[in-house]
């Protein structure tokens, strides 16, 4: 496309600061936020990015095997605990890159005429405020945009703490014209439709600074409605990429790029498995590349046959993650994605196609609003029963869900006054005073009977 002017406008894309008790990077990449630098970049603008998490920062000490992967620790720097949090007998810490180096990585770029600023999680919001902090010392004159999720859920509490000139909730892209002619004066077609997931260009991977493993989303949305989940929430309807168009965006990754390392960000990518899954799967088998794929998000037990099970297999997907959040099925009001006989089979399908205790988890809600936490440990040594590995998540109470008000009501805090109380860290939902040897008895639970723990 023909560009507008002799000097493109110049966009600036940030992925921000975590400060948090503690973080991991799990295939964590800012999708929507390389996804909008992408569509940016294919409309012939300036694009720049960085990454406050950046692990492979020059002054960084090189990342191990892991690392290369797609997983590992994130440098962190200790700082002062936040208001209401005083009393966590736990360290609290800013992930990322020194604010210095921020400074310096600045300093070199040209004078952005748009800044874009994603968020993730809601309780990390003080990482995003920071980083908007800096970008308006640097950059005064420039709009800041933030987007996200945090953005969308908690959007009156963005607009009002983190310093953004504008707040953009749900769907950026569908807002891209409209910014574009708000902020810059350019009134320019989009090369795609906003609308249609299947006519996007490629999430601007190559801008980060290590391409060791890249995410894909083959839907957004999901057709569940579970209470603790907000999915619905910021993906309001479910819809699916042609399987088509995601292998040749697996070529071109690999291809031209090296990658080898690939996540799976969908919310349901087995359903409807065979016109989606299915052909996609075995259309991998036919590249016969030396990839391998991840599934942080977790697939449905519920739609695991033996066919899926060995397709997965055969496809090079080597971690396995599976949704099933309890094995307390009787009293599981919740959601309703799989019964005590699909769990069952799920598992002996998984193993019977070649995958090893190692390679297969699942997931356990744990910190639930009234929960008994005696069940949680019933349900570590049901799945360990049956050589799988049972992987505890801590359950993050989140507004426009339909358990935000029983989660409310149960907290010791005020989750509606600040977005910083929703830290499953803290395990908000528990009405007794916080207590670490909850969270390190699970750990210990997991590992005793495991031979290869994660």
């Amino acid at each position: 496309m023909a560009l507008l002017s002799k000097t493109p406008p110049h966009i600036f894309f940030i992925n921000p600061w975590i400060h948090d008790f503690a973080a991991y990077d799990v295939w964590s990449r800012p999708l929507g936020l390389l996804q909008l630098a992408g569509m940016v970049r294919s409309l012939g603008f300036s694009v720049s990015y960085i990454d406050c998490l950046n692990r492979f920062h020059p002054k960084l000490p090189e990342s191990d095997f892991l690392g290369k992967q797609g997983r590992g620790p994130y440098h962190k720097t200790p700082i002062p605990k936040p208001n209401g949090l005083k009393d966590i007998p736990r360290t609290f810490s800013r992930y990322g890159i020194e604010p210095d180096w921020f400074l310096s990585n600045l300093a070199k770029l040209p004078q952005p005429d748009l800044i874009f600023v994603t968020s993730l999680m809601s309780y990390w919001y003080p990482g995003v405020k920071e980083t908007i902090t800096y970008l308006k010392q640097v950059f005064p004159a420039t709009p800041i945009l933030l987007g996200g999720i945090y953005a969308s859920l908690w959007f009156p509490h963005a607009q009002k703490v983190c310093g953004a000139t504008e707040v953009i909730s749900h769907y950026g892209e569908i807002k891209l014209a409209s910014l574009f002619q708000k902020y810059l004066g350019t009134d320019i077609p989009l090369p795609f439709n906003p609308l249609d997931i299947n006519t996007w260009p490629y999430p601007a991977f190559d801008l980060q600074p290590h391409l060791n493993h890249v995410p894909l989303q083959t839907s957004r949305g999901c057709p569940f409605s579970c209470e603790y989940c907000a999915s619905n929430f910021l993906s309001p309807s479910f819809e699916k990429r042609n399987w088509h168009s995601v292998i040749a965006e697996v070529r071109h990754w690999y291809e031209n790029f090296g990658v080898s390392q690939f996540s799976f960000y969908d919310d349901a990518f087995l359903v409807d498995a065979t016109r989606h899954a299915i052909p996609f799967l075995n259309a991998l088998i036919e590249l016969n590349y030396p990839i391998t794929f991840h599934t942080p998000n977790a697939l449905h037990l519920q739609k695991i046959t033996p066919q899926i099970a060995s397709l997965l297999y055969q496809a090079g997907f080597r971690t396995v993650r599976l949704g099933l959040e309890t094995t307390h099925f009787a009293d599981r009001t919740w959601d309703q994605k799989a019964s005590f006989p699909d769990m069952i089979l799920a598992f002996q399908f998984l193993k019977d196609a070649g995958f090893t205790q190692k390679e297969v988890g699942t997931y356990l809600l744990a910190g639930l609003p009234y929960q008994n936490w005696n069940d949680i440990f019933t349900s570590i040594e049901i799945i360990l029963s049956f050589g799988i590995t049972p992987i505890p998540t801590y359950y993050t109470p989140i507004p426009h869900t339909k358990m935000w008000e029983i989660a409310k009501q149960s907290s010791r805090y005020d989750l509606e006054k600040d977005p910083i109380f929703t830290n499953n860290t803290i395990l908000p939902c528990q009405k007794e005073p916080f207590s670490w040897r909850q969270i390190t008895s699970l750990k210990e639970k997991v590992q005793q009977e495991q031979t290869n723990p994660l």
